[in-house]
Formats: structure tokens, sequence, C-alpha cells
């Protein structure tokens, strides 16, 4: 601690440790919160696991070991960046080999943080710890190191009341925990602050059956150490989810401070992308305004080939211009091109196939006019910011759910395959609907009025600003006074 020149001590800056959970979708949002909360004063130390890293670094076509993501964003303020082991070879195919990783995630990762966390937590009493809420060790852990635990949820308010409330569930009998009775098909009316849900809109691990998979065992795990957090922040917007976040403040302090994006909605200026980005400007500039389907299942989840065929061939009958990103592993990594023969000699003139690239970018130019998504959260909260309506093909976890939102609460989107199959004339009528018809009018028009509320939560005065103003006092204060 430094003198004052009056004779006391000055306070040392707080710090935060931020500690993303290692898939893109969370590293993007706490890259960007990370940069809000050292704008803001605090020193922070951004942890990535080494894997992640890697990518980036191999994204960017830079030796991982002399590769900062954070180098083309620092401007005064203090961003440290650490790496952590999550146990595995740098070679390891974690994607070809989920489970085996997640177990990882779940046994060894625990272990290496904490290596390094009491490393760097220097000064417990002027430090926090903001981790992800799916990993499974961080109040236990803050509490062995004497510092608060803020959760960090990057997904809506509405998914994490459902998951903090799995015991109602069970207790009513919408999901189970164990082999030996089938969950209730009826409407869900019992989740504080949550308004009726249909079963199969909750998230795909709720609808499953058999809860003895690595995935639930981090979830049930992770979720009792949310009942622990100090604090938790969200990436959503009060005004969308008032009822649910007003239920869940009354368990834990609850901050809404989303829509976490770059600032100024462009190119991050934090290398987060685990794959090298095609440009897409140029073929983007030569087609009509509102004339292309955006489509991209996200940085995680796979489609089976039958999936991918289906909606291949709605796309073709569609006769729409279209942007398709074709992750490589989206259907397997030992399958680099699942698309049907011929596809892309069909489409060529009015498509585009690239592996990767930069969504803020397409999504915010003129030429886009329809999205079909996963439904990530990152991607919904994008989409709805750049005004674009969506064609809703949810595949796992919180993206069934999402898909709610999008269109029976917000009405800014249709969906495909809602109860099950897609089918390649479904995909077609859904384009065409989005794209031409007077259902993609009313979808644009409904998506402008959202994403106002979304730009008015951001502004001075708006309530995530507020909210996002609130927390770092509260944080501030209780550093300073410990």
């Amino acid at each position: 601690m430094a003198a004052d020149g009056t004779g006391g001590q000055t306070k040392p800056k707080p710090h935060a440790v931020v500690i993303p959970y290692p898939l893109q979708g969370h590293v993007i949002p706490a890259a960007h919160l990370a940069l809000r909360l050292a704008a803001r004063g605090f020193t922070v130390t951004f942890v990535n696991t080494e894997s992640v890293h890697q990518q980036a670094a191999r994204a960017l076509g830079v030796d991982r070991r002399g590769c900062d993501i954070f180098a083309g964003a620092r401007g005064s303020e203090d961003v440290r960046y650490e790496l952590v082991s999550d146990g595995f070879p740098l070679g390891f195919d974690r994607s070809l080999n989920h489970d085996q990783y997640m177990e990882g995630v779940l046994h060894v990762l625990p272990a290496h943080v904490e290596e390094l966390l009491r490393r760097v937590v220097l000064d417990p009493a002027s430090t926090c710890l903001v981790a992800d809420t799916f990993f499974v060790w961080p109040a236990t852990l803050a509490r062995a190191l004497g510092v608060p635990y803020v959760s960090f949820w990057t997904e809506p308010a509405l998914i994490f009341a459902l998951y903090y409330h799995m015991d109602l569930l069970a207790e009513h009998g919408h999901f189970k925990f164990s082999f030996f009775a089938e969950p209730r098909k009826d409407t869900i009316t019992y989740i504080p602050g949550v308004p009726a849900i249909e079963p199969h809109e909750l998230m795909s691990y709720l609808q499953e059956t058999d809860t003895t998979s690595v995935v639930h065992r981090i979830i049930f795990k992770a979720f009792d150490e949310a009942r622990d957090a100090d604090y938790i922040l969200c990436n959503t917007v009060e005004e969308l989810e008032p009822s649910t976040i007003a239920a869940l403040r009354v368990e834990k302090p609850f901050y809404a401070v989303g829509p976490i994006f770059p600032a100024g909605f462009a190119r991050s200026t934090v290398a987060t992308s685990m794959w090298a980005e095609s440009d897409c400007s140029h073929w983007l500039d030569e087609q009509p305004p509102g004339s292309v389907l955006y489509i991209s299942f996200g940085s995680y989840a796979h489609v089976t080939k039958q999936e991918l065929h289906e909606i291949a061939g709605g796309v073709l009958a569609s006769g729409t211009r279209f942007l398709w990103v074709m992750r490589p592993d989206i259907v397997s990594s030992d399958d680099p091109n699942p698309l049907p023969e011929g596809f892309v000699a069909a489409s060529t003139g009015r498509g585009l196939v690239v592996p990767w690239c930069c969504q803020v970018e397409v999504l915010s130019h003129t030429a886009l006019g329809g999205f079909l998504t996963h439904c990530g959260w990152n991607s919904v909260l994008e989409s709805v910011w750049a005004g674009v309506p969506m064609l809703c093909f949810p595949l796992l976890t919180d993206q069934f759910t999402n898909r709610r939102l999008v269109v029976r609460e917000w009405r800014v989107g249709m969906p495909i395959g809602d109860r099950g199959a897609v089918f390649a004339d479904e995909v077609r009528a859904r384009i065409e609907g989005i794209m031409s018809g007077k259902e993609g009018e009313k979808l644009r028009e409904a998506v402008k009025n959202v994403r106002a509320t979304l730009e008015a939560a951001t502004t001075h005065g708006g309530s995530s600003q507020q909210s996002f103003d609130e927390f770092v006092d509260e944080l501030t204060r209780r550093c300073s006074e410990r």
C-alpha cells in the first residue's frame, strides 16, 4: 500500500480476477465485461485456458507464446492476462471427445485454477473473483481465499431461474433425477417470476430423462455453488425480463448489465475468435439491401448430417441469397465437408459458404435480411441489436428456452423444427416468409422495438448502465472496507 501524501495510506485499486468458461460463447462476454471493469478503475486479471488461448492465437496466425488477446484493446486500463491448463494436452480434440473433456473441466481444472489464484490474489481484501456460473468451484474457492464471488451468468435471467429452481421442477415432476418416472408434460406455472412455460421450452438438459451425464453433474454442482455467490451479474436487460429478475433479486443481489458487446457494436478489439475469420464484406457489398439470409449455428453446438442436408435443401429451394458459416466441426471434427454433394455448385452466384466470420460485422451489413440461427444467447442479442429477424433452429442447452423469448415473447423470430425433426419444405417456407412475406415485415418492425429497449438500457441513465454502476459502487465499497 502506498502513502497518500497526508500521512495515511491509499486504498489499493480493486482487483477483479475474471475467469470465463472455456467456450467461445462464454469468453466473448467475459472479455468485454473485463474491459468494462478496467474502465471503471479495476485492475483486472483475465484467465484463459491454454487451449482456448492456442485456438485464438491460431486464428490470428501468430505464435501462442507471444500472443496476448488484449493487446489491441488496452488503453490506460490495467488488464493482465494469465493462462491455466485444463489438464489435457494442447493437441487433444476437445470437440470430438466432448464428454471426456467435460470430465476434466469437472475434476481436473479446479486444482489448476486454485494454484493460479493463490499466485495472483496477492491482497484478498481488495480482490473479487468473477467466474462463470457454470464452474463447479467458485464459491468454495472464494471462501478459501477470503474474497467475494461474483457469479457471471452469460445467458438470460429466465434460464438462471429455471436452473436455480431445479428442485421445484423435480418436486412437481417436470424434471427427474432418476430413471424411475417419466416427467410431466403439462404447463409449468410455479417457478417464481417465470411466466407459464411448456416443458419443451426448457433447456435440453432439463428435458432429458438420463440425468447422470457429466454435463448434468456440472450443472447440479455449479448451481449449488451459485447459491453461495455474493453477487450475480447477468447479460440481459431488465425491461425484457422484469418479473424474473425481480424474483431473483429476492434470492440474491442480481444485476442485469446487458447486452455486453464490443464498444460501438464493432469488430472486437479483443482476440476472442477461435477460428480465422473470412472477410465477407466485398461479397455482401455486391448484394441488394435486405436480400441475404445469414446462417450460423455458433461456435459449440453440432448438427447431424441429415439435419444439415434438409436445411441445405430448403435453402436451395427458396432461391434466397445466403451467407452460410460452415464451422469445420459442425457435424464432427472427422467430417470436414458435410454439405450435400453439388450444393456449392448449385448455389453459385447467390451463396457464399465460409468456415467462420465476424458475426457482428455481417449482421450489421445492409445486405442482411434474416438470420437462421441456433439461438445461442450472444447470437440472439447481436441479431436484435442489428435489427435482423431470426429463424430459430435450437440444437441444445439454453437454445430452446432462448427460442421461446425470441418467438413467443418478443415476436422477433419464427421457429424451424419446432417439435423435433427439420424438413426442407418447412425450411424453404420459413425462409420465404421471413425474407419476402408480410410475416417478415412484422418481425422487422418488432425487432426494431426490442432493439430500442436494448439501446435505452445501455445509454446514460438506462437500466443496465445504472445496474452496472450500482454493482461497481457496491464492489468498490466492499473492497475498500475490508
